[in-house]
C-alpha cells in the first residue's frame, strides 16, 4: 500500500510496541508496513499520502432554483466560469450555501446543525483553498460514554504515541484494534460508491462489520455511535461501499471546520462571482421549458437550467414524486462559562448508551476558540432521527440529560434547535440514484443523486458543468 510506520519503543514500557508489531504480522500485515526499532530516538511516523487527479475544468450556461446557492450550485457555477460560460445563480435567501450556513447568535457562530469537514475529500481539494479557511482541526479518535463512564480511544494511526493508550483501552478487544487498523490498509484503494447496489455493495455497514469480525461489544460502543452520527443512521443499515469509503478518508484527512464557520466554504466559492452572476432573495416558482419563472413574475430565459436544490425542491420543480428518503437529526447549542471538565485533548463525545437521547456532543469552543466569545463555552449536542418533541420539551430533556452525563455544576444556557428531518439522503440497498440530465434544457445535481456527502454533491456540479460544456 505504500504506508509504512514505524515503532520507538518507550523506555517505561518497550515490550508493548514489540507486541503491537506482532500483533500486526499474526493478522497478516506485509513486512515492512510495521516496523520496531529499538535504537535512536527519532521520532516514529505514519505516512499517509492522498493522491488526487486534477480533471479538466469545463462549464456554460447556469441557472437555478429555489434554494440553489448550496454548494452544489456554487461548485458548478464555479466550473462554468472557469470555462468562461455566461450564468446566473438564482438563491432564495440573503445568503449562499443552503444548509451550509453559520449563523451569528449571541456572539456565537453556530453552524446550521453538526457539519464537520473531511480534508481528504477529492472534489474539495479541486476548488477551494485550505490555507484560506483557517480549518481547527478535531483530534483524531473519541471519547466515548458507556454506562456513566468515559473512555478515551485514540487513532495511532495519526499520533503514534498514543498507541498503548488505544491498545489497552476497555472499548474492544484487542482483536478490534488489530481489526480497525487493518481495515485501514484493506480499503486504502476504497473507491467511491457505485450508483447501483449488487451483490457485497448492497451489504450494510453493520453486516460487513460482523463478517469483517469486529466484536458485538466493539461495534455497539464504537462503530453504531460514531458512523451513527455521520450516516445518521443507528442500526448501519448504510450500504457498505459507502462506509469504506468514507473510512479511508478519515485514515488519510483531517475532520476540520473552517474558524469562521462552515459557511466560510461557501462564501469562498461564491467569491469567484461577480455580482450579476448571482441573485439573492430570489424565489423560483416553477421551470417552463427553457424559462425560469420567479415568485415575482419575473422570467429569465436560459438555454440550460441547472437544478442545484434539495432532492424535495427539485422534486417540485421538475414535477416529480419525491423518491428519495432522509435520515433526519437534531442539532442543539448550548453555552457554559465552565469548559468541560476532562484532561487531555477535546474529543469528540460519542454515546454508546441506547436509553439515552444524545448520540454526540462536540465542545467546539474548545476546537475552534472564534465560535464563542471569550471565556465562553460552546457545545453542540447531537441527536439522531426525528424528534416530535414540543421545542421547549426537548430542550428540558437534553439538559435533563446533561446534568447526568457532566453533573450539576454546569449552568447550561440554551442557544438555538436546529431540527433537519431531511438532513441526508437514506443510502441503503433501496436507494435509488437520479440521472443527472432531465430533459434535452434541464439538469439535476446534489449528493441525492448520487451518494450522501459534501463530495458528492460538489462532484455532481462539476460532472453537470462539464456535459454542459461539452454540448455548447
Amino acid at each position: 500500500c505504500g504506508n509504512t510506520v514505524i515503532l520507538k519503543g518507550s523506555e517505561n514500557c518497550p515490550r508493548t510496541h514489540q507486541l503491537i508489531v506482532e500483533a500486526f504480522a499474526d493478522a497478516g500485515f506485509p513486512p515492512g508496513v510495521v516496523n520496531y526499532i529499538t535504537n535512536a530516538p527519532a521520532d516514529a511516523a505514519a505516512v499517509v499520502q492522498a493522491m488526487v487527479a486534477h480533471p479538466a475544468v469545463r462549464r456554460v450556461n447556469f441557472t437555478g432554483s429555489t434554494k440553489v446557492g448550496r454548494l452544489i450550485a456554487l461548485t458548478c457555477a464555479k466550473y462554468l466560469k472557469d470555462a468562461k460560460r455566461e450564468f446566473v445563480i438564482i438563491e432564495s435567501s440573503d445568503k449562499v450555501g443552503g444548509r451550509v450556513r453559520t449563523d451569528l447568535v449571541d456572539g456565537f457562530q453556530l453552524d446550521r446543525g453538526f457539519q464537520v469537514f473531511l480534508t481528504s475529500y477529492p472534489e474539495a481539494l479541486k476548488v477551494l483553498d485550505y490555507d484560506k479557511l483557517q480549518f481547527q482541526k478535531l483530534p483524531s479518535g473519541a471519547r466515548i460514554r458507556r454506562g456513566k463512564d468515559y473512555f478515551v480511544l485514540p487513532n495511532p494511526l495519526k499520533d503514534l504515541f498514543t498507541a498503548p493508550q488505544a491498545a489497552f483501552s476497555p472499548i474492544g478487544n484487542l482483536f478490534d484494534k488489530v481489526n480497525v487498523l487493518r481495515l485501514n490498509f484493506a480499503t486504502s484503494n476504497a473507491a467511491e460508491p457505485n450508483r447501483t447496489a449488487n451483490g457485497d455493495i448492497a451489504l450494510s455497514t453493520l453486516s460487513f462489520l460482523e463478517k469483517y469480525g469486529y466484536s458485538d461489544k466493539f461495534v455497539k460502543s464504537f462503530f453504531k455511535p460514531f458512523f451513527g452520527g455521520v450516516f445518521l443512521d443507528k442500526e448501519l443499515t448504510t450500504r457498505s461501499d459507502f462506509f469504506k469509503f468514507l473510512y479511508h478518508h478519515f485514515a488519510i484527512g483531517e475532520v476540520v471546520i473552517p474558524s469562521a464557520g462552515i459557511q466560510a466554504i461557501a462564501e469562498q466559492i461564491a467569491g469567484f462571482f461577480i455580482p450579476t452572476e448571482l441573485r439573492l432573495n430570489s424565489n423560483v416558482e416553477k421551470i417552463n421549458g427553457k424559462t425560469v419563472q420567479l415568485t415575482s413574475g419575473e422570467e429569465i430565459n436560459a438555454d440550460k437550467i441547472v437544478v442545484a436544490t434539495d432532492a424535495a425542491g427539485a422534486a417540485r420543480l421538475l414535477g416529480e414524486r419525491l423518491s428519495t428518503e432522509f435520515n433526519g437529526t437534531s442539532c442543539i447549542y448550548f453555552t457554559s462559562d465552565k469548559p468541560l471538565n476532562f484532561s487531555g485533548k477535546p474529543f469528540l463525545i460519542i454515546n454508546s448508551n441506547k436509553s439515552e437521547m444524545i448520540n454526540h456532543i462536540l465542545e467546539v469552543s474548545a476546537i475552534a476558540p472564534s465560535y464563542s466569545p471569550q471565556g465562553k463555552t460552546l457545545i453542540s449536542v447531537n441527536l439522531i432521527g426525528n424528534s416530535y418533541l414540543d421545542a421547549e420539551i426537548l430542550v428540558k430533556k437534553v439538559l435533563n440529560e446533561l446534568t447526568i452525563w457532566f453533573g450539576d455544576e454546569y449552568e447550561w444556557r440554551h442557544l438555538k434547535t436546529y431540527r433537519i428531518p431531511a438532513a441526508l439522503p437514506r443510502f441503503d440497498a433501496k436507494f435509488k440514484p437520479l440521472p443527472a440530465q432531465v430533459t434535452e434544457n434541464i439538469y439535476r445535481c446534489g449528493d441525492y443523486t448520487a451518494y450522501p456527502s459534501l463530495n458528492a454533491a460538489m462532484k455532481s456540479g462539476r460532472e453537470v458543468a462539464e456535459m454542459l460544456c461539452q454540448q455548447t
